[in-house]
């Protein structure tokens, strides 16, 4: 019974394989695997699983194969095709990635994908202090907010929290002061390059008022056509005037302000409302430009009065002839309503 037993065993033995061949795993030449092969009764069969490789987020598997059998990935950059095998790894495809002619500098890590427009920005993950402290500049500027913005405890804590607890290095509201007019500084230098490569001439525009707490003001605005023969509009100054507000303090202040740009040789005209302290300005401004040889025909068409103004001097007058008749129609509704 015994030896019986030992037959059948080795019987039932000799009828399968001694040695089955062992799971095998091949690596890529950058140590990320891509399949997995395994061998049974001497037929192969492949059962693929998820690629792991940073190549694969550049070139992409065609899905063709070349004529030795190897497959054909595609680059996404520049559109070349490589082979690769997945037997023996994609150091193939990562050697192209590197020397790609069309290949983004920038890590991937500091792609992302804005959600809004599904566009892809750069964003660097290097903090400058000084681009916050530019762009808290900026911000007071636009919104007109006060130099104290950069000293509330609740924008700190703001920002503190966006930054991952960094020491951001915020400002005092007189380092805000400085930098405001350093920015002050380096955009007036701007404007003046620009109006230094104006092609013809500068006409101007002038306003005078007073504020609420008796403080004058006085506004000089810019208007040229610059080499691609477009309009610009630039405010060349929004300076205080100290009274008293007369002809003479005008073309002083003006004539000044004239000089400190460097155009006082670019002049073509100047558009004044109807204030009679206007034409004096005019007058004696006209006669340092002429002086100096700057205007155009000695200045016979400098002096422009504002045709708004006197439209609206038209309307005024003419308010005046039937102001009775309006406060009667006034008194009337106001009776109507209150009965």
């Amino acid at each position: 019974m015994e030896s019986e037993n030992i037959n059948i065993n080795l019987e039932s033995t000799n009828n399968t394989p001694l040695e089955a061949e062992p799971l095998m795993l091949h690596d890529d030449d950058d140590g990320d695997g891509d399949e997995v092969e395994e061998v049974k009764d001497g037929s192969s069969s492949t059962r693929k699983r998820r690629r792991t490789s940073n190549v694969w987020s550049v070139f992409k598997d065609t899905k063709e194969k070349v004529p030795d059998g190897k497959p054909i990935a595609k680059c996404k950059w520049c559109g070349k095709q490589q082979k690769y095998n997945s037997k023996y790894g994609t150091g193939n495809l990562k050697r192209h990635v590197e020397t790609c002619v069309k290949r983004d500098t920038k890590d991937v890590d500091q792609m992302i994908i804005d959600a809004k427009d599904k566009s892809i920005t750069v964003r660097s993950s290097k903090f400058d202090p000084l681009k916050l402290r530019e762009l808290a500049i900026a911000a007071i500027v636009i919104h007109n907010l006060p130099l104290a913005f950069v000293e509330y405890k609740g924008v700190r804590a703001i920002l503190s929290y966006c930054l991952d607890g960094r020491d951001v290095g915020l400002v005092s509201r007189n380092t805000a002061k400085s930098d405001l007019l350093k920015l002050h500084a380096r955009e007036k230098g701007r404007v003046k390059s620009l109006l230094e490569d104006v092609p013809g001439r500068i006409s101007l525009t002038s306003d005078l008022w007073t504020s609420v707490v008796t403080d004058g003001y006085i506004c000089l605005t810019a208007h040229f056509v610059d080499k691609a023969w477009n309009l610009q509009k630039r405010v060349l100054n929004f300076s205080f005037m100290p009274p008293p507000h007369t002809g003479v303090a005008l073309s002083e202040k003006v004539y000044n302000l004239i000089d400190d740009w460097k155009i006082d040789r670019k002049l073509f005209s100047i558009t004044l409302d109807n204030a009679s302290s206007n034409d004096t300005f005019v007058d004696f401004l006209k006669i340092q430009l002429t002086t100096r040889h700057a205007l155009l025909k000695d200045g016979e068409f400098f002096h422009i009065r504002c045709c708004a103004h006197i439209l609206n001097l038209i309307v005024q007058d003419g308010l005046k002839e039937v102001d009775k008749a309006i406060i009667k129609a006034r008194e009337s509704i106001k009776y109507v309503k209150g009965s």
